[in-house]
């Protein structure tokens, strides 16, 4: 496999810049990222796609991922609940190192090709869902593990990986593969392949929520209401639906707790 991730900066002598001339330099970088993310996808739009169709029928999505990768997995899986009104376990978002690793590296967490199903395990993870695994090296030994034990078990495997041809896309149904280049820092993939992955993982739950019926028009209808902004966020998506007042919109949102159910009483 080629291993872009790690290939020599497109800047030497970084530590000799000003400050101006490094912030022009990852800007110039993470401008890169955006059409990289757009070759890939079709293959985006086949994980979704069948992603989507299994939740339909129920299935969750799992994320997997070690580092940076599993951050970002953890994040987009929490953010699914309070944006959509989904349960809590929808979507899940698994680090390798438990949730300490969300705050502080742990060490040789990633290198254990084993732990990742014993994690999944604690999920009950089954063949009605899906395992995507995250992965900027697409060699992490803790997602190769996962995925390949899943694939054994009847679950669909998917990626987010930005080398092409790593062991993860081969463990993978549907592997995404998102090449951004050479890192600004050398090595250092929290950067563009991070960024690269938290917008696929943007793409790929929100479509998800939209084919799962979560979003009507263009609004999240089923957004949880948990503070003051969400809540004028609320009235005001009532208010404008129903063509109301704000103060009428507020006492509908309050007594039925959600714009969906606040829209369809009114209606």
């Amino acid at each position: 496999m080629d291993r872009v991730t790690e290939q020599e900066s497109n800047y030497s002598h970084i530590d000799q810049m000003s400050v101006l001339e490094v912030l022009h330099g990852i800007n110039n970088e993470d401008k890169t990222v955006a059409y990289a993310v757009e070759k890939s996808l079709p293959q985006i739009e086949k994980l979704t796609t069948a992603v989507a169709g299994r939740m339909k029928k129920g299935g969750r999505l799992f994320y997997i991922g070690a580092g940076t990768s599993g951050r970002l997995g953890v994040v987009d899986a929490s953010e699914c609940p309070p944006t959509y009104g989904v349960p809590f376990d929808w979507v899940v978002g698994i680090i390798a190192g438990g949730d300490t690793a969300i705050r502080k590296a742990v060490e040789f967490a990633e290198d254990d090709a084993e732990q990742a199903w014993k994690d999944l395990q604690e999920f009950n993870i089954n063949e009605k869902d899906c395992l995507v695994g995250l992965a900027a090296s697409g060699t992490t030994p803790y997602v190769i593990g996962g995925l390949n034990t899943a694939r054994k078990h009847g679950i669909l495997t998917g990626c987010i990986v930005c080398n092409t041809g790593g062991p993860i896309a081969a463990e993978s149904d549907f592997p995404v593969e998102v090449v951004v280049g050479p890192e600004f820092v050398t090595g250092s993939t929290r950067m563009k392949s991070g960024t690269a992955q938290k917008m696929v993982l943007n793409m790929l739950s929100t479509t998800v929520m939209v084919q799962l019926g979560r979003v009507v028009g263009n609004k999240m209808v089923d957004m949880q209401l948990t503070n003051h902004k969400l809540v004028d966020r609320g009235t005001q998506m009532v208010a404008d639906e129903l063509n109301i007042g704000y103060d009428e919109a507020a006492e509908l949102l309050t007594r039925y707790g959600s714009v969906r159910k606040a829209v369809e009483a009114g209606h």
